[in-house]
């Protein structure tokens, strides 16, 4: 069985690669952008759609802001990428936001920041693969109604890829990512070519009347209104996430890693925010509507839609018009963009496990977070963000426009939050240089840096406004539950660290005066003799063997066989009146402990060691229960000594002693 798992664990991820292999996988541009910018480049696959979303609730006149509403979007998009682009120049190391925070603001500041990029990570995902997964129903109707089934799966796909390895995950994606930005680049040019000449058909949903909600029938007009606009804008911003990806995972790109990393986010900023006005222009020529109940907010010649109606995205809409002589490239379009979205959720999967490092390594989270797997991925992170993700498609159904709603929180409190302390350092910084070139230069970052703060926070109070009964409440508490873990984990670790903590006293009480070995027995036979072997071979001050009488026959035979084996060590009998094993046992080491406190107990506790899981349940349940407890009592250690079955050997485990370690004569007991 164990083959057989490492087998097929080896046809999952591949080989193990040594350590002294890590440089090899870092990545170059070409495939860094794929890799980390993938998030952010598919923003605009849903982004645009939640604008006219929101907007539609006011009628066909709103979507006349739905330009702007993107130009501002725009606005703030190359705003935080001409910030990152300084903080990832500043902190070469990784870690991102959280180390511009704990750095700048406090340790609590970088534990908050923190926990919001961990809740957003695991949002990513679950958002980028249920939106795929609704692209994959609008092409191919016999999914529809599956798409939370075929969202869990894609998130198990991208895990397997993930734990082969960043850099071999990064090739198989690139050209998948490569592929959307063609295809869109395609769409952009023979669309607007199209609208030009006025031949650009019109969408499907243009034949269909928007109707205002109640109290927007005067369209944006009041507080409601301006309230609308801001819920738009603020649903718009979703474009953004996964920028912060890149300043997370600086330390995966090749030398000179700043710089390659600032060089990418440039590239991502530049092609987001062209995509994001392609697509919203193109939808206004070609008189997309979109609506979150279609069937109560569009009539067709004065009669509401059917209940079942099923509308497809917006860019499934503008492919279907643009494409409409040429129909096996909608099919491109539509397949490309729920592939650039199932991969989208690949950013997360480089950044949430970086971090998750960052933070075990700081004492924040579990340590094995910090340990790389056979491919020297952070497996551990990996298979976490998976479950997670999983299990939040799961509660809400895959549904894209109830996730949404939690999504741009967590980013944007990091966002704001690594604005100010990248302030704060530049501030530090001009106090220390004199170079007037070296000042100036510095100067331009802080200004950048403040002005994205300023943007930033403006940002993050709309999305509070506008998003908080809708559901951004659970995002706020998920990362206040996150933030009380980590700082808990924190504590135990300090004081673990301070228990352990080796002073001259505690130098003095590391030696024992005296060792007490205790011998478990049961019966005498192989494992029994080699325990005994084996604590004799230790040298302890003294060894008893002790056994618990729960049948007296079966003690009188014990005894029997001790004596004519004439065994060298004398032999205890616990009575046990109530036929427990366990209790007996504990409360006489407890009292061996107590009558000399400075000894150590030692308790051998021979086992069998079998070659199949069910043999397991037929075996050691009593030693398993006992040496449970015998854990939590102070001065006393628990020897495990193992006997190999013969199925165990079958199994691959050769390693078995064929006689005790030290051979003993029978004789008179003394």
């Amino acid at each position: 069985m164990p083959a057989l798992l490492d087998g097929a664990k080896r046809l999952l991820v591949g080989r193990p690669v040594a350590s002294d292999r890590l440089g090899q996988t870092l990545l170059p541009k070409r495939i860094a952008l794929p890799v980390f910018a993938s998030d952010a480049l598919s923003s605009v696959a849903y982004a645009p759609d939640e604008i006219l979303l929101t907007l539609s609730i006011a009628g066909l006149t709103s979507y006349l802001l739905s330009p702007w509403i993107g130009a501002a979007v725009v606005v703030v998009l190359l705003t935080v990428v001409a910030s990152y682009r300084q903080t990832v120049r500043a902190y070469p190391d990784g870690g991102g936001d959280y180390e511009v925070a704990s750095a700048n603001l406090g340790r609590d500041a970088g534990v908050g920041v923190a926990s919001a990029l961990l809740v957003d990570y695991v949002l990513t995902v679950a958002v980028s693969v249920s939106a795929a997964s609704q692209y994959l129903s609008a092409v191919l109707p016999v999914f529809d109604g599956y798409e939370r089934n075929v969202a869990v799966g894609a998130i198990v796909v991208l895990t397997v890829m993930n734990l082969r390895g960043v850099r071999e995950s990064g090739r198989a994606f690139a050209i998948p990512v490569y592929c959307f930005m063609g295809a869109m680049g395609l769409l952009a040019v023979v669309g607007t070519v199209q609208a030009l000449a006025g031949t650009l058909p019109l969408a499907e949903s243009a034949q269909f009347e928007l109707v205002a909600e109640p109290g927007f029938e005067e369209g944006l007009v009041g507080l409601g209104g301006a309230m609308l606009l801001a819920r738009a804008f603020s649903s718009g911003c979703a474009a953004l996430t996964g920028v912060e990806a890149i300043s997370n995972g600086v330390p995966a790109f090749r030398k000179p890693k700043s710089r390659n990393a600032a060089t990418t986010l440039l590239l991502l900023g530049l092609i987001s925010s062209a995509m994001i006005a392609m697509i919203l222009y193109l939808a206004r020529q070609t008189g997309v509507h979109y609506a979150e109940n279609p069937h109560l907010q569009m009539t067709h010649n004065g009669q509401a839609l059917p209940v079942d109606y099923s509308q497809h995205p917006v860019i499934g809409q503008i492919a279907a018009a643009v494409f409409q002589d040429l129909r096996p490239m909608f099919y491109v379009v539509t397949a490309v963009t729920g592939l650039i979205l199932v991969l989208a959720a690949n950013t997360a999967f480089n950044g949430f496990p970086v971090l998750g490092s960052i933070l075990a390594r700081d004492g924040l989270l579990p340590r094995q977070l910090h340990t790389r797997g056979d491919r020297l991925a952070f497996s551990n992170g990996i298979v976490t963000l998976a479950v997670a993700a999983i299990a939040l498609v799961w509660i809400f159904d895959g549904q894209v426009t109830r996730l949404i709603q939690l999504y741009i929180v967590g980013v944007f409190i990091s966002f704001t939050m690594s604005q100010l302390g990248m302030v704060r350092h530049w501030g530090r910084e001009l106090r220390t240089v004199v170079d007037p070139a070296v000042r100036r230069s510095m100067g331009r970052a802080r200004a950048v840096n403040v002005f994205g703060f300023a943007l930033t926070a403006l940002v993050l109070l709309i999305v509070l406004v506008t998003k908080f009964t809708r559901g951004a409440w659970i995002t706020l508490l998920l990362m206040a539950i996150l933030y009380v873990t980590m700082r808990g984990i924190s504590r135990h670790y300090e004081r673990v660290r301070e228990e352990l903590r080796l002073d001259d006293a505690g130098a003095a009480r590391a030696l024992p005066s005296r060792v007490t070995a205790v011998v478990l027995v049961s019966q005498v036979h192989k494992p029994t003799m080699r325990a005994i072997a084996y604590a004799r071979a230790a040298r302890p001050s003294t060894l008893e063997a002790i056994t618990v009488g729960v049948n007296e026959q079966d003690v009188e035979s014990l005894r029997a066989q001790w004596d004519e084996l004439g065994i060298p060590v004398p032999l205890t009998v616990l009575d046990s009146p109530y036929r427990e094993i366990t209790r007996p046992v504990l409360e006489y080491v407890k009292a061996l402990r107590g009558a000399s406190p400075r000894d150590l107990v030692v308790v051998y506790v021979p086992e069998y060691v079998v070659g199949h899981w069910w043999e397991q349940l037929l075996h050691n349940q009593s030693a398993l229960r006992l040496k449970s407890r015998l854990l939590f009592t102070p001065g006393v250690v628990v020897a495990s000594v193992p006997w190999q079955l013969n199925s165990a050997e079958r199994a691959g485990d050769d390693s078995h002693w064929d006689e005790p370690a030290v051979p003993w004569t029978p004789g008179p007991r003394g």
